[in-house]
């Protein structure tokens, strides 16, 4: 120890330099993964410039702004994090002094009105619950209070030994400084001055005091940054902070019940495939809910700016890396924005209904034998094979569009996003996310809509519409701030033996400010229809063409191998001029990232945690479930021609199997009946342009009015 602290002299000498704050050696943990720290000389300058480099006598490898950086540190540990927007420090001291030294230096330059605390925004792969936040803070509170109390008390029992026994601490003194000539602390210093009475000088004792108070001061500077930070977490233990991957659901009562256990509705990118794992919580935290296999977590966690599970909980990540999970702000330091311009009393009292958490019933029974039906049915398109309701789950092929947008809140993100890189990197988020609740429906099939049905969710405007029978086509349009969403959703389904391929036809276009992006869909297999587990997996190209700017995003949607990962993302941005601007990565059912460079990932967008009884609820979402329910803002307002009123997926829904065949039935021969009399009806709300179908609008205006000057005829 003692030759490794003369290796590593700490420099504060600003007679000879009056630019140098602080400089000297320390470690700092290398950029890429696997290689832990290396040696490096930093220099804090009085411009609050903190930089290394290998040597003095080297260039400068990298800096930090500390006035626009936030700082972290861990109780009872030597490391300091020192994060910014364009960098990310994290430096080891090897002793004490050199630890507070360079804090105390640092801090200089740190505002308090910017540093970020423990309680604070999450890291891009943490987003632990508020509640496991606070038990943190609350750990490193104890802490902190017992070292307080130890300082304490050898203070007050050194100063009464002095009193009462001044020869005997003397002789105490002296004993330790023969026996610990290096204690750790550097508590005492070798001292071989005595008094003729055998006390020590008076200059030793006041240093030693000085120390003693120092050791407290310091501990109650920390002691009081804790408690503050611990308040600014307990003031939003019941919302989540907002995170750009997350959906923006309300919290249901169930997650709120739950919370304070371990769960986190916004969570780490390493979801993972058992029945059992719901809900989420940070890479490396201890608790960590039953999402992904552990063994996974720990290789991926090199990837992350995140070196070490202390540390974890307190990096801090730039805002723009956040967004609104339940539509609330995660840190009081920030004043809350105002609601988007688009928000109506509608979408705003949509956000406020409280929806519920499970179905009123799961399947009853198995949905039988789908080879048995299939095998005489090879290379057949099965849109023109009926099944018995058995194989159906109680939403319609509608409400299942919906599903695709339950992350719109990266559109928003994607507006305020102002780099067109950056913008054209969250759109390919969300094309990807609408993959994210197809992760355990391998066994059943939506409802296929009447014609002119329509189906409706006032919390992104949108709204669809079954616009031709034969070929099914669906048409939707979805809006907010600053972004328009027009999509026509078709496609071809084919049994080749052993698997079912899903060909999806029609595009998908996209509108922030003056950029119009369009893309289409790569192909879905379900898998072992046969014999084994069944699974789906998404493969092929995905290319996301800005056909404004001529920038395009080319996503590749990778077959599993039989020992490699699964349901892997990967792909890149190019500019106009073809030159690769980005690089994208990670899982379409667990989350997308910016590559930064080898070592460091931006997250973009991480699933929402499934209910605890997805599985057993037709493997739904959160968000899946409440697309049948109607709730108290939507009663008296839908047409007749919603999805919620369909009778046989009420019954389903309600686990009446023999009810909902029989309304099925009912159903589809009215709209026999209602094409035999020429009677069929044409769709409403959208008009057919060439080979797509556009919006006309007037929807929502007429449902204001109450459809009273724009009837609307039931379909059943």
């Amino acid at each position: 120890m003692s030759s490794a602290r003369q290796s590593f002299p700490l420099s504060i000498d600003t007679a000879q330099n009056s630019g140098v704050v602080c400089e000297g050696w320390v470690l700092k943990k290398r950029r890429k993964k696997m290689q832990g720290f290396a040696r490096r000389y930093f220099v804090l300058d009085q411009s609050g410039s903190l930089s290394y480099s290998i040597d003095p006598k080297r260039p400068i490898r990298d800096q930090i702004f500390l006035p626009h950086a936030a700082l972290s540190t861990a109780v009872g540990r030597k490391d300091i994090h020192v994060d910014s927007s364009n960098a990310t420090f994290h430096i080891k001291c090897l002793t004490a002094d050199d630890f507070n030294t360079w804090l105390t230096a640092i801090r200089q330059f740190v505002l308090p009105e910017g540093r970020r605390s423990l309680a604070g925004k999450t890291t891009p792969r943490l987003s632990q619950s508020q509640f496991n936040r606070s038990g943190s803070i609350a750990e490193d509170i104890g802490t902190t209070i017992s070292e307080l109390e130890a300082a304490f008390t050898a203070l007050q029992s050194e100063s009464t030994h002095e009193k009462s026994h001044p020869s005997l601490k003397s002789k105490s003194e002296k004993d330790k400084h023969h026996h610990h000539p290096k204690d750790v602390f550097n508590m005492f210093k070798k001292s071989h001055q005595v008094n003729e009475d055998g006390t020590l000088p008076k200059s030793n004792l006041d240093s030693s005091s000085n120390i003693r108070f120092q050791q407290i001061n310091t501990a109650l500077a920390s002691l009081k940054s804790q408690h503050a930070a611990l308040l600014k977490s307990l003031a939003h233990d019941v919302t989540a902070p907002p995170t750009a991957r997350g959906s923006p659901l309300p919290p249901t009562t169930e997650e709120k019940e739950e919370e304070p256990l371990s769960t986190s509705r916004f969570n780490t990118a390493l979801s993972r495939r058992s029945n059992l794992a719901i809900s989420m919580s940070s890479l490396s935290d201890s608790a960590h809910n039953e999402w992904f296999d552990a063994e996974e977590d720990l290789g991926e966690e090199f990837f992350l700016d995140v070196p070490t599970p202390d540390e974890e909980r307190e990096l801090i990540v730039p805002q723009s890396e956040t967004s609104s999970f339940n539509q609330t702000e995660s840190s009081v330091e920030e004043e809350p924005s105002p609601p988007p311009a688009h928000d109506t009393d509608l979408s705003v009292n949509a956000r406020q209904v409280v929806r519920r958490t499970r179905l009123p019933s799961g399947p009853i029974g198995d949905e039988g034998s789908l080879f048995a039906i299939l095998k005489n049915n090879v290379g057949k398109d099965l849109s023109t094979i009926a099944f018995p309701v058995s194989f159906n789950e109680p939403l319609t092929l509608l409400q299942r569009t919906a599903e695709e947008l339950e992350y719109y809140n990266l559109l928003h993100q994607a507006t305020e996003t102002k780099d067109p890189t950056q913008r054209l990197c969250f759109v390919a988020a969300f094309a990807v996310s609408g993959y994210a609740h197809t992760r355990y429906r391998t066994g059943r099939k939506g409802f296929n809509p009447m014609l002119a049905e329509t189906f409706e969710d006032v919390r992104m405007k949108f709204l669809a519409e079954k616009v031709s029978h034969n070929p099914v086509i669906i048409a939707y349009h979805a809006e907010g701030k600053g972004w328009e969403l027009n999509a026509t959703s078709a496609g071809k389904t084919k049994f080749w033996g052993k698997s079912l391929e899903i060909i999806p036809l029609g595009t998908t276009r996209l509108k922030i400010g003056n950029d119009e992006y369009e893309w289409n869909k790569p192909s879905s297999f379900m898998r072992n229809l046969m014999m084994g587990t069944k699974y789906l997996e998404h493969c092929g190209k995905m290319t996301i063409d800005n056909t404004t700017t001529g920038a395009t995003c080319v996503l590749d949607f990778k077959q599993s191998g039989y020992w490699g990962a699964s349901n892997e993302v990967s792909g890149m941005v190019l500019s106009p001029s073809r030159d690769v601007s980005a690089r994208i990565e990670g899982k379409w059912d667990e989350q997308i990232a910016q590559a930064l460079d080898s070592s460091y990932l931006h997250v973009l967008w991480r699933i929402t945690p499934f209910p605890k009884e997805s599985p057993q609820y037709y493997g739904f979402t959160g968000f899946g479930m409440t697309l049948n329910e109607i709730t108290s803002d939507l009663e008296g307002r839908l047409p007749p021609t919603d999805s919620r009123f369909r009778p046989d997926v009420r019954a389903l829904e309600h686990g009446d199997d023999d009810e909902a065949e029989a309304q099925k039935t009912r159903v589809e021969e009215l709209q026999r009946d209602r094409r035999r009399r020429g009677a069929d009806r044409a769709p409403r709300w959208f008009k057919q342009d060439g080979e797509e179908w556009t919006y006309v609008g007037g929807y929502w205006e007429a449902r204001a009015r109450g459809w009273k000057d724009t009837p609307v005829e039931p379909l059943w």
